[in-house]
């Protein structure tokens, strides 16, 4: 028996208002806000997506910030529609079900797809906020942060009686400010942080040294687990580049596997024994061999360089502080043993494309529904309510 399921994954586009309502007159103009004009472009370019405007008769919701212009596309707001009918289209918010951008409607989905409780990565921002890190004015960058932290702990989940759990992001440019947002939306309840996967990717210091020991402090210190969904390192691993998209969303798990690793070898974990990750997104069937790469490698590899050997080998820090979450990995399932039955929790990716909406609870049901009820519990809820502190 699937029991009601929490989500360790899903995503919410941002409403038009989130900027605008709770940013100074003074930044209003530069802020985000929404803008309906011709659909435009879109290519890959080095592994990231560029966006042209268009000039056609079709309209979409544009995102306006400084000089940056995005545009809201079908593929990532498109619950339970057939794959082959989605497009990397722009769309209107008239064109999107209203369970993408608003809490009742989302908590109304949620009942029909068996699901109890959801934790929303951003959308407009990208997954872990970079784009606010890119600001010409980090002034005007920071508040948009904290706007939308506002939003998402008051606003998205303030009402939904502990179903939508908050999820934070962090000014990703100052390790400083990021540990003081940490704080200030702990205060609020918050207990789960959007960081990227591979903050060297976005320009920014990387693990192996103490740029950023204050956020993670932070985070061991309030109990924030540290989610990174997959591609939040904004690059994504590219063959050639004529190579189409398909191959890059197969290979998008190689930026899981390379920051698991990252984060086991650099320290940190024995710098801050109580941190926890969640990588989203990643599926899981990977996992064991990396895991048991790393063993090796701790054991043999003595002449490495540029290391400083951690005490215990990979395989214990991966069972104290990793979990990963799936919606669609049977692979992951049959291996489940070596994975972890306490290390994997479940998602419906809501409302992208790939996602399992409606039929999550059949989905599990043909995932795990053959376990053991003890561990059907655990990737379907208790895993989630024991990692994020969940009272629910």
């Amino acid at each position: 028996m699937i029991p009601k399921i929490i989500s360790a994954d899903d995503h919410v586009i941002e409403p038009a208002h989130v900027w605008q309502d709770r940013m100074p007159s003074k930044h209003k103009e530069l802020a985000p806000k929404i803008v309906i004009a011709p659909q435009g472009e879109m290519t890959l370019n080095d592994g990231v997506w560029l966006e042209t405007p268009g000039t056609g008769d079709k309209m979409a919701a544009w995102w306006h910030f400084e000089n940056k212009r995005y545009q809201i596309k079908q593929m990532v707001a498109c619950p339970g529609i057939p794959p082959e009918e989605v497009t990397m289209e722009g769309v209107t918010y008239d064109d999107i079900a209203p369970g993408c951008y608003d809490p009742i409607a989302r908590l109304a989905d949620m009942d029909i797809n068996h699901v109890e409780a959801s934790l929303c990565f951003p959308n407009y921002p990208r997954f872990c906020g970079q784009l606010f890190s890119e600001a010409d004015d980090l002034e005007l960058g920071l508040l948009c942060v904290q706007a939308y932290n506002d939003w998402m702990i008051d606003e998205w989940c303030g009402s939904s009686g502990g179903r939508l759990i908050p999820l934070c992001i962090v000014p990703l440019w100052d390790a400083e400010l990021a540990a003081k947002e940490i704080y200030r939306v702990a205060e609020k309840g918050c207990r789960a942080v959007a960081w990227s996967e591979l903050p060297a990717w976005l320009g920014r210091p990387g693990l192996h040294g103490d740029f950023w020991d204050p956020f993670l402090k932070a985070c061991e210190e309030t109990q924030t687990v540290i989610c990174m969904h997959i591609g939040s390192g904004t690059k994504t691993v590219q063959t050639s580049p004529e190579a189409p998209t398909v191959v890059t969303a197969n290979l998008i798990v190689c930026n899981s596997a390379a920051s698991m690793i990252d984060w086991i070898f650099s320290g940190k974990f024995e710098q801050f024994p109580n941190l926890k990750l969640l990588y989203a997104e990643s599926q899981i069937g990977w996992i064991p061999y990396f895991i048991e790469r790393a063993d090796d490698t701790w054991r043999t590899h003595q002449w490495a360089q540029g290391e400083k050997r951690i005490p215990k080998p990979p395989s214990h820090y991966y069972k104290k502080h990793v979990y990963s979450c799936f919606f669609k990995d049977t692979v992951g399932i049959d291996l489940l043993d070596r994975i972890g039955e306490d290390n994997v929790l479940f998602e419906t990716d809501y409302p992208h494309q790939d996602g399992t909406f409606p039929n999550t609870l059949a989905i599990a049901e043909e995932l795990f529904g053959h376990l053991e009820q003890e561990t059907i519990d655990k990737i379907a809820r208790n895993n989630a309510i024991k990692l994020f502190g969940l009272t629910i």
